[in-house]
C-alpha cells in the first residue's frame, strides 16, 4: 500500500469541490491537510488515482498526484494531521 499526495486549483471550486472531495476519499484512508492538499494510502498507482480525479474536474483545473516516502516534515499543520501523517506514512 503507497502514500499519495494530492493537490489541486480549481477554477470553478463551488461547482466541483465536493464531488472530488469525495472520490478523494473513496480512494483510500486519507486526510485533508491544507485547503486542496490531502494525503491518502491506496492500493492503487498515482495514474489510476489521477484518472478517477479527473473525471471531476474540468479541463482548466489542476490536479497533482505524487507517491510519497516515510520522509516527510512539516511546519504548523494540524495535530489531526501530523498525527495521521506520523501513523500511516
Amino acid at each position: 500500500m503507497g502514500s499519495f499526495l494530492i493537490s489541486y486549483d480549481l477554477y470553478v471550486p463551488i461547482r466541483n469541490h465536493q464531488l472530488l472531495v469525495e472520490e478523494i476519499q473513496r480512494i483510500g484512508n486519507c486526510r485533508q491537510c491544507l485547503d486542496s492538499l490531502w494525503v491518502v494510502k491506496s492500493n492503487e498507482t498515482c495514474g489510476l488515482i489521477k484518472e478517477r480525479l479527473t473525471k471531476h474536474i474540468d479541463r482548466d483545473d489542476k490536479l497533482l498526484v505524487v507517491g510519497l516516502k516515510p520522509h516527510w516534515a512539516v511546519h504548523n499543520l494540524s495535530k489531526d494531521c501530523t498525527d495521521w501523517l506520523s501513523k500511516k506514512i
